[in-house]
């Protein structure tokens, strides 16, 4: 049996991110040959995958990238199982690599995201299931927004300073304003709006938030007289609280976020606010 050394074991676990007991089984097997036990983890971490498409991804990073001159960003969320791998340098690399790749290729929506070729013959797809093989957990790539149509910024939270960030929010603005963008981005990510407007927020959701007001009323034994004035009431409260423009500003609560951006001459056109998990 070769001789395996502690030095051994650790190279090969930079090199895979894999467990250290999988790396001294990989490299008695390859019988100390390094280039030989990344062969094996690399194989036996991909019949692997399979076996783990039934658990769950709960925890992951949010990253992004913004192009140099603002016009154009990206924020993507990649989900792990464990906190563990999650705050592991190769997770992270995997999910910044991922972002510049979608930066690039700018897909349509995810399949075509996950069918694009992030490396010559490999497509995104293949490239998380190897971090899967790898990483020795579910792996998944479920969600990115990419804005390239004004002035984009991004703003990430980290929820615990071991963790990569786990909350982030991309803005687009119809035009320059660093601080603007950066104050309105912090507000998203604290008060995690839903829609950007009130004519944004489709019909059956307001009919449904209006069946529950009314049904709730009732419960309550509020007088049916009052009734009409109270569900409407409650729906517009739904509304102020879903809709970012309406949202009392987190930095002056007597100004509304539509008020702020008005001030500073600037409107926000949309946003994406992903939290891992969620």
């Amino acid at each position: 049996m070769a001789n395996i050394s502690a030095a051994d074991v650790k190279k090969l676990r930079e090199l895979t991110g894999a467990g250290m007991m999988d790396c001294k089984k990989a490299l008695d097997e390859a019988e100390g040959d390094v280039e030989k036990a990344l062969e094996i983890i690399r194989i036996k971490g991909l019949k692997g995958v399979a076996k783990r498409e039934g658990r769950t991804a709960e925890n992951g990073a949010v990253v992004a990238l913004i192009a140099d001159d603002a016009k154009s960003g990206v924020l993507v969320e990649l989900k792990c199982e464990t906190d563990f791998v999650a705050k592991s340098e190769k997770f992270v690399a995997v999910a910044d690599a991922i972002a510049a790749h979608l930066a690039k290729a700018a897909p349509a929506d995810l399949a075509a995201a996950l069918a694009s070729e992030i490396e010559a013959g490999k497509t995104v797809q293949q490239y998380v299931d190897e971090a899967n093989a790898n990483l020795g957990e579910k792996i998944v790539l479920d969600r990115f927004a990419q804005f390239a149509d004004g002035y984009v910024a991004v703003y990430l939270h980290r929820t615990s300073p071991d963790l990569p960030p786990q909350v982030g929010v991309l803005v687009e603005l119809d035009k320059e304003n660093a601080d603007v963008a950066k104050d309105v981005a912090q507000h998203i990510a604290a008060f995690a709006p839903k829609f950007l407007s009130r004519e944004e927020i489709p019909a059956e959701v307001l009919e449904n938030e209006r069946r529950v007001a009314e049904a709730t009323a009732r419960e309550e034994g509020k007088p049916e007289a009052a009734l009409a004035k109270i569900v409407e009431g409650r729906v517009t409260g739904f509304v102020k609280e879903s809709s970012v423009l309406e949202q009392a500003f987190a930095k002056d609560n007597k100004k509304t976020v539509a008020k702020v951006l008005e001030e500073n001459g600037v409107a926000l056109k949309r946003f994406a606010r992903f939290r891992v998990g969620a």
